[in-house]
């Protein structure tokens, strides 16, 4: 699997590439936002890795013109910011995953492996339901009125909800079933909520609701 590492601490960029290719990666390693986004139109990679501070453009530049430019790969952000504000950001820019610095390599090489294996499983995807459709492979999100670009954790949730109408969950329920128990409550708040406003943005008849404790997602009453 071809990696791009872009981390403008090189130290910390040489030792994290030497232990993700004796992980079996295939790693190229990058040191500023501009030459991340360069690297990124040329080449193919399976994921992205991307520091939020870096000089040049930092990691939201770099995801927002990926996204911009129809630049789908999966992209994993580090940042040594860990507040609810960072990570909002972000997740609404269109990145799959986030990691806090500093982290361990254990957890960055699961986080990578789970989030190839996900893109693996959603590569022919397509979900519909009332007026819109999911493409799961592109994270396009479009109804009969309009179309936008979901982030990873965002399909993960809406294909979840597609496949089960009018089931009601609670946030355990969906921290298990999309997530494996990792994330927490707030996460879980976090990403439904992007959910219920994007698809009102697109004009969906249907919806996310909250009611006794537990999502539901049906049409819109």
């Amino acid at each position: 699997m071809k990696i791009l590492y872009a981390e403008d601490e090189q130290q910390l960029s040489s030792a994290v590439t030497e232990i993700l290719k004796m992980e079996g990666f295939e790693v190229t390693p990058v040191y500023d936002g501009k030459q991340a986004w360069n690297t990124v139109q040329k080449e193919y990679f399976d994921a992205v890795v991307l520091d939020i501070m870096m000089p040049g453009m930092s990691g939201i530049e770099v995801l927002e013109n990926m996204r911009l430019n129809e630049i789908f790969t999966p992209v994993l952000m580090l940042t040594a910011k860990t507040t609810v504000n960072d990570r909002i950001k972000g997740l609404s820019t269109g990145a799959d995953d986030y990691l806090g610095k500093p982290f361990s390599m254990k957890e960055l090489v699961a986080r990578l492996n789970s989030m190839l294996r996900r893109t693996g499983e959603y590569q022919h995807s397509v979900l519909k339901s009332g007026n819109i459709t999911l493409n799961c492979a592109t994270s396009e999100l479009k109804s009969d009125k309009a179309s936008l670009i979901l982030s990873r954790g965002e399909v993960e949730l809406l294909s979840l909800f597609l496949k089960n109408k009018d089931v009601k969950y609670s946030s355990d329920d969906i921290n298990n079933a999309v997530w494996n128990g990792k994330k927490d409550d707030s996460s879980v708040v976090l990403y439904t909520s992007y959910l219920q406003n994007k698809l009102a943005r697109i004009g969906s008849n249907e919806n996310i609701t909250f009611h006794h404790h537990c999502y539901c997602y049906g049409v819109v009453r």
